[in-house]
């Protein structure tokens, strides 16, 4: 059987053509370009590696490197166009809210796991596979064994359908176990760096990379408890709900976060302390719903940020489709994030924050 799998020039991609070689597949390689590196280069400072060859080039020459060594075919597609309609312009749009986005979300709904499967299935793929840290058992999205590294988050909007004949070979393995195998077969990316930042855009000075694309307005840093103007915020798209780093204001000797934006008067609102009431609620709204899942049950867990500790909930079914989710207080729930729900092991599926609330009041800071 044949297998197309997503090379990205990091070392968990390079490991599952590994592991999908051990178990007797034909693996073709596929390298997806998925933003034009060069795009503001200059104006970004954008670091360079290897005589000026920027980090997503060099990431094809890994790739193409690990590709030879295992004796797999590397083909490249350009997706950037692609990216740049379903991922980028809405990774913009939410900002432009003032709520957080999670553009790799979209990346996968799109992009890995749409465009790159018509790309596939023109190689002649049986299955695709990418280095994701999850595992599919019996039709189910299951966490990986990994839970430190546990992607399924991140999988959250992807159909049923976009699943099917999907293979993910390091689900099963811890992340120590991955760099080990690399190690072993001498690939160049097995003590290379994970990657972080945007997906596919990478890591950039964040602040000068969106000067390009949103204009920057400066406003007014305020005390949500006293109305106290403290300091100036450089534009409210650059801060996230329980952000403590990165504000200005001098003087400040008690931890500040931020809590709130109002996107008519410009106004970035913080308060003090990590437990302070104006960073917990007890409810959501939450809209896009994705079901992985048959089940839909009234009680699950979710996650409303990656990494984060799951959370027991209670689902409420709305009218118009979207769902109540309540909780116990959990900390900087924000919209644009998503809520993730589980049933154990099982991924169930997810939907986008719309709305935060309070004893069944929406939080007007937010």
């Amino acid at each position: 059987m044949k297998v197309v799998i997503g090379m990205s020039g990091g070392v968990d991609s390079s490991v599952a053509a590994i592991m999908l070689q051990k178990q007797g597949y034909e693996v073709i390689g596929l390298f997806m370009r998925n933003w034009d590196a060069g795009v503001n280069n200059d104006v970004l400072g954008n670091p360079t590696l290897n005589n000026n060859i920027c980090p997503q080039e060099q990431d094809y020459n890994d790739a193409l490197d690990v590709c030879k060594k295992l004796n797999i075919p590397l083909h490249r597609v350009d997706f950037v166009k692609e990216y740049w309609d379903y991922v980028f312009t809405y990774f913009l749009d939410e900002l432009k809210k003032g709520r957080t986005p999670n553009p790799d979300i979209m990346c996968n709904k799109y992009i890995k796991f749409d465009m790159f499967v018509k790309e596939a299935k023109k190689l002649g793929a049986d299955y695709i596979a990418t280095g994701h840290y999850a595992r599919i058992k019996d039709g189910k999205l299951l966490r990986a064994l990994d839970d430190n590294k546990d992607q399924t988050y991140f999988l959250s909007q992807l159909s049923n359908e976009q699943l099917k004949n999907v293979l993910f070979p390091i689900g099963d393995l811890p992340k120590p176990e991955v760099r080990k195998i690399a190690e072993e077969y001498g690939l160049i990316t097995a003590k290379k760096k994970d990657s972080t930042g945007i997906c596919f855009i990478g890591e950039r000075n964040f602040k000068q990379f969106l000067k390009n694309y949103l204009p920057n307005i400066p406003g007014e840093i305020v005390d949500i408890d006293t109305n106290k103007v403290l300091g100036k915020h450089i534009g409210l798209m650059y801060y996230t709900i329980g952000q403590r780093k990165g504000l200005d204001i001098g003087g400040a000797t008690d931890k500040l976060f931020v809590v709130g934006k109002d996107l008519d008067k410009n106004i970035l609102y913080v308060a003090y302390g990590e437990d302070n009431e104006y960073l917990i609620s007890t409810s959501c709204i939450i809209d896009t719903i994705n079901w992985i899942s048959d089940k839909k049950p009234n009680n699950c867990t979710a996650k409303f940020r990656y990494r984060q500790k799951d959370n027991d909930v209670t689902l409420e079914y709305l009218d118009n489709g979207e769902i109540l989710v309540k909780y116990d207080g959990v900390k900087a729930v924000t919209p644009g994030q998503a809520c993730v729900l589980y049933d154990g092991e099982e991924v169930l599926g997810g939907g986008i924050i719309k709305e935060v609330r309070k004893n069944d009041t929406k939080l007007w800071y937010l």
